[in-house]
């Protein structure tokens, strides 16, 4: 056991302490901590120990809200204070930008996500010893933190784990595992049990039994959701337009952060009238673009997905909202060309983790007037961003969005003009 005063924080939160054979990672150490731990092992170039006892406690220290916090993977800063926390987390963005030499005085203020905000999470379950685990998994492990309670969840979510978790000790045979997909829509929980369950009569009957008790609106089974009960027909709303989502189907994790993100891409947008909307999903920005400004804006929403693409143009034809139209387009595949780029005054993107390098590396080589971008990773934004500015747009604005609190995970909107 060693003696370690906590200098700053690392990329992944742990805090750096450093000796005369170098640095050490401690996770759940905070700056002006002092800590006794032992060392565990290396990563890199340096080492890593464990948080044994906070022997004194930096003025960054505050007491977690969660009793499974450390334990559970789900949160690695609910021990450090509002500010240093919003600090570490905007130089993750700061750092990605700085490493593709892009300016880093565009970045705007920080805008933050309630705790008790989240409404989807996929949960791992495990039937062991005439019991289920259900709940996420611990740091860097398969290994399930039974989960009782949650900070970042929505309430509805939390409160159906107890009857979830009797219905899977019936349809789970002991060793069994699976996974489970819970969405929060207005009329009630969307719930996907993702594992291959063997479906007779009995096994029918309890998950019917499990949808009426915790009155899901709809339950899926299977590796692929099939939908087995639909009690009510699950629904969001996206900018005035109400959309069912498909059981697997892309929603922004929390309503407050759909709302943030959608605010700032109409700002980017502006006065543009003809807009493409890539990798649009279900239509959290199509809607927001389509039909509801003063004047009519042509919006072309393109996404790979077919079953989010049904669920798009239900929505559009519901809501008659006849200024969107819709294509099924692989963009990783089949990238929209710099010629069909031309027929837009604005692009917004909003893809995978992976970022759009194929897409962005044409639109760099267009004339479009204004690019939106929409990230979920800042190291793949950044490489995007790049390719932007060497092509001739200037990088107008930044702005973080921390829709994963407690996390290492961090939205952003930027907006781009061409020179």
């Amino acid at each position: 056991m060693v003696e370690l005063n906590i200098e700053n924080l690392g990329a992944r939160g742990d805090g750096i302490a450093h000796d005369d054979d170098g640095v050490i990672y401690v996770p759940y150490a905070v700056p002006g901590d002092r800590v006794a731990a032992t060392i565990k092992g290396r990563r890199g170039d340096a080492r890593v120990a464990q948080l044994d006892t906070v022997l004194v406690a930096g003025a960054d220290r505050v007491a977690a809200p969660c009793p499974h916090f450390t334990i559970c993977g789900g949160c690695a800063m609910q021990h450090v204070q509002a500010g240093p926390y919003q600090r570490w987390k905007l130089d993750i963005l700061l750092q990605a930008l700085g490493h593709r030499d892009l300016e880093t005085d565009t970045v705007e203020n920080f805008v933050t996500v309630p705790p008790a905000s989240r409404r989807r999470a996929r949960f791992a379950a495990r039937h062991t010893g005439g019991k289920v685990l259900l709940g996420f998994n611990e740091p860097g492990s398969h290994k399930i933190v039974n989960l009782e309670s949650c900070s970042i969840l929505r309430p509805a979510i939390v409160d159906v784990l107890p009857e979830l978790r009797a219905a899977l000790r019936d349809l789970l045979k002991s060793g069994d595992k699976a996974d489970v997909q819970i969405t929060e829509t207005e009329n009630g929980l969307d719930v996907w049990l993702v594992a291959k369950l063997r479906h007779n009569a009995q096994v029918d009957m309890r998950l019917a039994d499990f949808a009426q008790t915790a009155d899901l609106a709809r339950l899926s089974t299977g590796l692929r959701p099939e939908v087995v009960m639909v009690r009510r027909t699950p629904k969001v709303t996206l900018s005035g337009v109400a959309v069912t989502p498909p059981p697997d189907g892309f929603l922004q994790a929390s309503k407050a952060g759909e709302q943030a993100l959608v605010k700032l891409v109409q700002q980017g947008v502006g006065d543009a009238r003809t807009v493409a909307d890539l990798y649009a999903g279900v239509g959290t920005f199509s809607f927001a673009m389509g039909g509801i400004s003063s004047g009519r804006v042509d919006v072309m929403a393109v996404e790979g997905v077919e079953e989010q693409t049904a669920a798009l143009i239900a929505g559009r034809n519901a809501a008659r909202r006849n200024g969107i139209d819709i294509q099924v387009r692989d963009l990783e595949r089949r990238p929209l060309s710099v010629e069909e780029l031309a027929a837009y005054q604005a692009v917004v993107f909003d893809p995978p983790r992976a970022g759009a390098a194929r897409q962005v590396e044409l639109l760099a080589a267009a004339e479009v007037a204004t690019v939106v971008a929409v990230s979920c990773n800042p190291a793949t934004f950044a490489r995007d961003a790049l390719m932007l500015v060497e092509g001739g747009y200037r990088m107008l604005s930044v702005t973080p969005v921390d829709q994963f609190p407690w996390s290492r995970h961090l939205e952003l909107v930027a907006c781009f003009q061409r020179r």
